[in-house]
């Protein structure tokens, strides 16, 4: 079985409608437990105090924000080179929910960064890259709007898309790039001694898995209407020629 026969949107739906069923249950489930854990059964820190519990909404989303571009790219570059109309509509279909993710993270940085930084923003690094970003993101999502025939506009967010690319990396590595700013530097790291204690660090994952899961379960509802919003595009279009 090849990969690329899920490119065929007959193939996607069937096999989307078995999938979807258990990302919804692993969303809730991980979801719950996780931010029940971080927000409930956590200590306060000896430095944040109570407002560290916001690295359970905030790292989650500011990582699944990043990685969603990326998946966006995945799908774009199989569109330029395969001409897949599913990973086009898959790409499109993950903008607006890695927007929210952007949303968020840039709403829960700044409730955490003020206590800790004294303001509610600054103009950073990693976050100035992160802004921009979120910006692409709004252009991306404009210029699918913005242009009526879907294949040209398949090939134009695809070019935005592989811009946009450098400030998604930058915002992943903008603390290892320039030894300046507020922000901290990772909170999840091969290396120990970055890395957040053990306490915070297992509910954390709970919750970065309910985001990826719920990332998946949005973007296969998401892609699955596009699809039959194509469909029935052509159904009308047909009717309108006969």
């Amino acid at each position: 079985m090849s990969i690329w026969e899920y490119a065929n949107p007959k193939r996607f739906m069937q096999t989307s409608a078995w999938a979807l069923p258990w990302a919804i249950g692993l969303t809730v489930v991980l979801l719950l437990v996780g931010l029940v854990w971080g927000f409930f059964f956590t200590p306060d820190d000896y430095k944040q105090g109570s407002t560290v519990k916001i690295i359970y909404l905030h790292v989650p989303a500011a990582m699944m924000a990043i990685n969603a571009w990326v998946m966006m790219l995945v799908a774009s570059l199989i569109w330029i080179v395969r001409r897949h109309h599913v990973s086009a509509l898959a790409a499109k279909a993950a903008a607006p929910v890695g927007l929210t993710f952007t949303l968020i993270a840039l709403v829960t940085g700044a409730l955490w960064g003020q206590p800790m930084w004294g303001t509610w923003w600054a103009w950073d690094p990693r976050l100035t890259a992160f802004l921009i970003l979120t910006l692409f993101y709004f252009g991306y999502i404009a210029l699918w709007a913005a242009v009526e025939n879907p294949d040209t506009a398949a090939d134009l967010t695809s070019i935005l898309c592989l811009v946009g690319s450098v400030f998604a990396v930058l915002s992943r590595y903008a603390v290892n790039f320039w030894n300046q700013g507020l922000h901290q530097g990772a909170s999840l790291s091969l290396d120990k001694e970055e890395n957040v204690a053990d306490v915070f660090w297992l509910p954390l994952l709970v919750c970065i898995a309910g985001f990826v899961f719920l990332f998946i379960t949005l973007v296969l509802m998401r892609t699955r209407t596009e699809i039959r919003a194509r469909r029935l595009s052509a159904l009308l279009a047909r009717e309108r020629v006969a």
